[in-house]
């Protein structure tokens, strides 16, 4: 917001300086206004002078001397401006404008940090999409804790979005859970049986085939379909899955189920018009969508020779469903398993007539769960994987929705279970949350203590004067830029590293300086500063789905 207001003076200085002949306007829109990289270089920094002197080939150091002139006239903004290395111009703001955050963040209140730049537009988020095989891992819970904040930042940003889950329950896979469930039904009947090779072997296959024991007893030892098997162990799973995403707060606004695909005619339609269009061909025995015509090495199969689709073909189907339905922007959660797949569905839109830079695909990488220093084995085939249920049953989940968010996507995560359960500030989201809470109690304490509570309009602001207050609120306002680069970026640890510098600074601030003192007016000020700082924690917190905790 500040930055803002320093671009717009930078904006109107570049205009004079066209006005008065200083320099053309072949410059407009290319140069920025940023945070310096270094302490001591300025609040923000404007690098208009090197832009400039590279279109009209003069010296910068003298087009920047000729903004810094312009730019210190704005006395009400500005404090101070000097001219850095080739031409760099930075810019200190006024102590009272840094002071004026208070006001604008406790006027605002819960839509501080909000905007809309996203303008309404429409977006698909798809995560998740897990196949219900098993209980949620914690891969598959990372996506689903991923896809969710982004999705919380485009809704926080003035975006329309809709989230989607798409439901896989058709293909190999699936005929397996089925084979799986049949197996043990039969085991459990003291029946032969023959368990597939990479058949689902957790304990949660034994559990539904007593389920079907004891609605349906032995009526399906002879049965030689697979059917029954299958759709009572993807309606078991499914609930399991739906009931670990309620738990953290996740919510879908449709399932798409992959079987209409094939039942609405969908596939048939994508390789026929893939073939109307010479871009599908046969070959020992299979079907070949030509993506060698997109820029691939080679081409693909989209139907094997057993007659079964490949991944890609209900992928394109699916996907040119979502360009049918109108959205402006369509972003995909996926496993980094998926990285070989995305050029041949993309490859597909294109082929199809659809504009493909309207999809974006957001990779993570997987997660390594750590207890002691050692690793803790997964498999979502064998018995001894460690559900999302499990995982929050441990930790909580909070600590299992920051934890999954305090790395960049296409970062390794480690989950070190040890420290997650720690309270004490080792633990980040512990540290985090607890600066919350402490702020809540300095707020109680000062009723407690006759200090009264006042606006900021009864304080003298210039009481806030300590370098740990002036840098507090100047992180404080960054939450709308933090906010709305996450959202653009699609980057939720952009706030997780936001309120872990945020946090740290509040506690060293608490550490060296008493909000509380004997002297009334400077208590007054300094409540005005925690008031405001609690409501810059809370709406950073909720908007990525934590909670912010009065007492801890």
């Amino acid at each position: 917001m500040i930055r803002a207001r320093v671009k717009e003076v930078v904006d109107r200085c570049f205009q004079q300086g066209v006005e008065n002949g200083n320099w053309s306007d072949a410059g407009a829109g290319k140069y920025a206004v940023e945070l310096p990289k270094r302490k001591g270089q300025g609040d923000f920094a404007t690098n208009i002078a090197l832009v400039l002197a590279g279109v009209e080939k003069r010296n910068p150091r003298e087009i920047a001397q000729q903004v810094a002139d312009m730019l210190a006239a704005e006395t009400a903004l500005i404090a101070k401006v000097d001219i850095a290395g080739p031409g760099f111009v930075n810019v200190f703001i006024q102590p009272d404008v840094w002071r004026g955050i208070i006001p604008t963040i406790v006027d605002n209140g819960t839509q501080f940090g909000l905007s809309a730049v996203g303008d309404k537009r429409k977006v698909m988020v798809e995560f998740v999409s897990a196949n219900p095989t098993g209980p949620l891992s914690i891969g598959h819970g990372r996506q689903a804790v991923l896809g969710d904040s982004i999705a919380r930042l485009l809704e926080a940003t003035g975006h329309d979005v809709y989230r989607e889950y798409y439901f896989n329950d058709a293909g190999r896979q699936m005929r397996v859970l089925g084979e799986s469930t049949r197996a043990r039904y039969l085991e459990k009947l003291g029946l032969p049986n023959e368990f597939p090779e990479d058949g689902y072997q957790g304990e949660y296959i034994m559990d539904i085939s007593q389920e079907l024991i004891d609605e349906q007893g032995d009526s399906l030892k002879d049965e030689p379909d697979v059917t029954p098997f299958k759709e009572k162990a993807k309606d078991v799973i499914f609930k399991d899955i739906a009931g670990t995403l309620e738990r953290m707060g996740i919510n879908f606004d449709n399932y798409f189920n992959e079987q209409s695909l094939y039942d609405d005619g969908h596939i048939d339609d994508v390789v026929a018009k893939l073939r109307e269009k010479g871009l599908v061909y046969e070959k020992d025995d299979a079907t070949w969508f030509k993506t060698t015509e997109f820029g691939q090495e080679q081409d693909r199969v989209i139907i094997k020779n057993t007659g079964e689709p490949t991944y890609r073909l209900p992928d394109i189907a699916y996907h040119r469903e979502k360009y049918k339905r109108g959205f402006d922007w369509m972003v995909d959660i996926f496993g980094s398993d998926h990285i070989a797949t995305i050029p041949d569905v993309l490859a597909g839109m294109q082929a199809l007539g659809y504009d493909e830079s309207k999809v974006t695909v957001v990779l993570h990488q997987f997660v390594t769960l750590t207890r002691e220093g050692k690793q803790v084995k997964m498999s979502t085939r064998k018995a001894n994987f460690v559900t999302v249920d499990e995982l929050i049953d441990m930790v909580g989940v909070d600590v299992v929705r920051f934890f999954f968010m305090m790395r960049k996507a296409d970062s390794q995560l480690e989950f070190d279970l040890d420290l997650a359960t720690k309270e004490s500030q080792e633990n980040p989201v512990y540290y985090v949350q607890y600066g919350h809470a402490r702020m809540c109690s300095i707020l109680e304490q000062a009723a407690g203590k006759g200090v009264e509570k006042v606006g900021f309009d009864q304080i003298d602001p210039s009481l806030l004067k300590e370098e740990e207050e002036m840098q507090l609120l100047k992180t404080m306002s960054q939450l709308p830029a933090v906010i709305e680069g996450a959202a653009l970026d699609l980057a939720p640890h952009k706030v997780i590293f936001y309120l872990l510098d945020l946090a740290a600074q509040f506690h060293s601030y608490y550490n060296k300086h008493k909000v509380i003192t004997e002297d009334v007016q400077l208590s007054q000020a300094r409540l005005c500063l925690i008031e405001a700082l609690r409501q810059v924690f809370s709406n950073a917190l909720a908007i990525v789905g934590l909670t912010a905790p009065e007492r801890m």
